[in-house]
């Protein structure tokens, strides 16, 4: 399969050959959902902490007569069904939330979303993205010399240049990251993905 390139004025300089089982894969979206919904509850930190009704401070005798008031029937203040009861399912803050995905799942669903960004032209390939100094100015003008928008845009590099990264945190909606870092989330929320030739063949040699 080939990739166009671009260089920073946004003009085609020459063709990559890019791996098709990566790039050039059939979308299957369910295992897309299936990997998005297991990489965020993975990421999700079991920190909600209830109380049962044997954990509320109150007292444990019997509000009022259990015949005669009218009322339905009480055993004591803690109850779930009273306001400032106890939970009745508490969370304990010991929950399990991780899914399991093979790496056999993992790497299809990558090169669904991947082959998915590049059949719909949302996928550039650049020979190299740098800036001089660590100016939001600077990047922003790049970004728009390619013919990009930085309104919302994940730049993926195949090393973490310190410019490129300090001038991008001050656009909100920019994202740098390293080609091991590059996650699913991530390709699927952001409309553009811009690649260096460099950040493809690291991919290729993980994934592919």
């Amino acid at each position: 399969m080939e990739l166009k390139v671009i260089n920073d004025k946004g003009q085609a300089t020459a063709n990559l050959s890019a791996s098709d089982e990566l790039f050039g894969r059939e979308y299957n979206e369910d295992l897309v959902h299936q990997l998005v919904t297991a990489y965020m509850a993975n990421a999700r930190a079991a920190n909600s902490k209830q109380k049962g009704r044997s954990e509320i401070a109150k007292s444990t005798r019997k509000p009022f007569a259990q015949k005669g008031t009218g009322r339905a029937r009480a055993g004591m203040a803690s109850s779930p069904l009273w306001r400032g009861g106890g939970k009745i399912f508490p969370n304990t803050g010991e929950e399990n939330y991780t899914h399991k995905v093979n790496r056999k799942m993992y790497r299809a669903g990558l090169a669904a979303i991947l082959s998915k960004l590049v059949s719909e032209n949302r996928l550039v390939v650049v020979d190299s993205l740098t800036v001089d100094a660590p100016k939001t100015k600077l990047l922003a003008q790049k970004i728009k010399g390619m013919g990009l928008d930085s309104g919302r845009l994940l730049i993926i590099t195949d090393s973490l240049d310190e410019n490129l990264y300090l001038s991008s945190r001050n656009l909100p909606n920019v994202l740098v990251l390293e080609a091991n870092q590059a996650d699913p989330v991530s390709l699927v929320r952001f409309p553009s993905v811009v690649v260096t030739r460099n950040a493809v063949a690291k991919i290729e040699e993980m994934f592919a």
